[in-house]
């Protein structure tokens, strides 16, 4: 059931109640919860925030804390299955679920109490209707023949009512045992029709798996709707919208479509703020920014090197394209000195004029999107990020998982650098995104070099053999895959390898011998739906391997390295 007017329909009947929220492990449910937990400060709301990785997770952390409540909220999790046959709740027990994965499961669509989506439907695509997938169960269907026999059955003997009831029906309802039988083979013959029907019908409804809009955007919203809106709150829905864009979870139309709304409520806001003083307050700007990583953060030579959309549009893992971007460098007047020193040490003049030099030269060196659209905070008189910084920032701070540091730590670090007063977290946090964005781009280089990126006919695929603790995450190993597929068609000379899918696996237990497996899109597609959810799943089946897919993005799985060879064959063979 979809529930649009969130501040009477989910806010005020949660005020007063305790509440469990069950947050994902993702940037844009962190910004979301981070959003929520500053408004229930303003009624004194008593809740539990639980991090989860996946649906076992999930389970776990809902049979702990199920005691006495009776609200629980899903934040970018739960929507893409049947909660209530997931997690057996009793009955008083009400689910509010705001998640970004879709398609949603039709099951939480259709209820009728018990599961609450934050959403409009109007918004969502291709849900089926009601009566094409549901329908009386086969116990009714077989209630009803037996009706129909005992009611056509012609005992002997009877009583004069039955008589009468027999001489008031038409001749035509007395039917024989072999019409009865007839009958029967047909309502079976349609059932199996229906049957099929709706499994076409419910298999293009959850071929692909994509996301929707940004959770953290959807609770601002409500935060604006209730009047208790700052510009704190609305920076962290930015991030969470930025970080669906930089990690290709949605279409730039999407982005851009979204950042119009956005920039109405900073006009806003920046207005309401004006009396503040310059050191306390924070102002946030919309402006034309660079996709280049980190590159306030870096020197210029290592952002460009490091960014996936210019490393992979002038291949710049070989001598022919370091040398291209030292041409690009010369053209744009920027001496390499410069160029390799932090950008905030580079000369005034040099970092004033860099975006319009970059830009004017970004179509005749191959990167002509290399623009676009973004918002920086300010606060005090030195501090200036991205959006983009604080997304690489918090994924560095989620990925950096040890031995002493469990995933929850890097939750709750996470969370914390949001907070601008805890600057040196987000600090530590873009320090460490850069030795991870490094990782990846020598990783890149050492792989295309060695033409360890293979070809089945039907996808590329790239098994990494020994455990790596950047690639052993979903995170760092996305990241990674993306690089390399975009990577290897740009210094393919095949026409097909545009068209062609990846699939990139990890080890991340060589004990229990699991690997982390990623499908990524062909590089063609200008949509991010992804296949390889249902795909996995059938090839699978077909070879009888044994995987988990426990992860809410479908494109995810963990699989035995036993059973790596088979599945790939079987996996050949279905996309064929």
């Amino acid at each position: 059931m979809f529930i649009q007017d969130l501040r009477q329909d989910f806010y005020n009947r949660l005020v007063g109640k305790r509440l469990l929220i069950i947050v994902n492990y993702d940037i844009d449910a962190i910004c979301a919860s981070k959003i929520l937990q500053s408004l229930f400060k303003y009624d004194h709301m008593l809740y539990s925030v639980v991090p989860i990785m996946g649906l076992a997770g999930l389970q776990r952390a809902y049979n702990e804390h199920q005691g006495d409540v009776k609200f629980v909220l899903l934040i970018n999790c739960g929507g893409c299955v049947d909660i209530v046959e997931l997690l057996q709740p009793e009955e008083d027990v009400t689910f509010f679920i705001c998640d970004a994965h879709r398609p949603l499961d039709v099951c939480n669509i259709y209820s009728d109490r018990q599961v609450c989506i934050l959403g409009d439907p109007a918004l969502e695509e291709n849900i089926p209707a009601f009566e094409s997938i549901f329908c009386q169960s086969e116990d009714e269907d077989s209630e009803n023949d037996a009706d129909d026999d005992v009611g056509n059955d012609s005992g002997a003997g009877g009583s004069d009512e039955e008589g009468s009831e027999k001489a008031q029906q038409p001749p035509a309802h007395k039917l024989s045992r072999l019409e009865r039988h007839e009958q029967r083979i047909i309502k079976q013959r349609q059932r199996r029709t229906w049957e099929n029907e709706r499994d076409r019908i419910m298999f293009e409804y959850t071929q692909y798996s994509f996301y929707g809009r940004s959770t953290a955007l959807t609770i601002f919203e409500l935060a604006w709707k209730l009047s208790k809106d700052n510009m704190d709150l609305l920076w962290w829905a930015i991030v969470g919208l930025t970080e669906q864009l930089i990690l290709g979870k949605i279409e730039s139309s999407a982005y851009t479509l979204e950042i119009e709304h956005v920039q109405s409520h900073v006009s806003r806001l920046t207005n309401k703020t004006n009396d503040q003083s310059n050191t306390s307050a924070s102002k946030i700007n919309f402006e034309n920014d660079l996709h280049l990583v980190l590159y306030r953060h870096w020197s210029v030579v290592e952002s460009m090197r490091y960014s996936m959309y210019c490393a992979c549009k002038m291949r710049l893992w070989t001598l022919r394209g370091e040398k291209r971007l030292h041409e690009l460098l010369v053209e744009m007047g920027l001496p390499l000195v410069q160029a390799r020193q932090m950008f905030s040490a580079m000369d005034l003049v040099l970092r004033q004029e860099f975006y319009k030099m970059l830009e004017k030269l970004a179509e005749k060196y191959g990167i002509p999107d290399i623009v676009y659209g973004s918002f920086t905070l300010n606060y005090g008189y030195r501090n200036r990020y991205a959006a983009a910084d604080y997304v690489y920032g918090m994924l560095a701070i989620l990925e950096s998982v040890k031995k002493d540091k469990t995933p929850e730590d890097c939750f709750l670090e996470a969370l914390d650098s949001l907070s601008r007063n805890h600057r040196d977290i987000m600090l530590e946090g873009i320090e460490n995104a850069k030795l991870l964005l490094s990782s990846i781009f020598k990783q890149v280089q050492s792989s295309l070099e060695a033409h360890q990126v293979l070809s089945t006919g039907t996808f590329f695929y790239y098994i990494l053999t020994e455990e790596n603790t950047y690639f052993s995450y979903p995170y760092g190993l996305t990241l990674l895959a993306k690089f390399i597929l975009n990577g290897h068609v740009a210094g393919s000379r095949s026409r097909q390898a545009p068209e062609l899918p990846l699939i990139a696996s990890c080890p991340v237990d060589v004990e229990r011998g699991l690997c982390l497996l990623v499908g990524i899109p062909p590089v063609r597609e200008d949509s991010p739906k992804n296949f390889f959810g249902k795909a996995f799943e059938q090839a699978a089946s077909k070879c009888n391997a044994v995987i988990l897919q426990d992860f809410f993005d479908s494109s995810l799985i963990q699989i035995r390295q036993n059973d790596m060879a088979k599945f790939l064959d079987a996996l050949t063979v279905l996309l064929a």
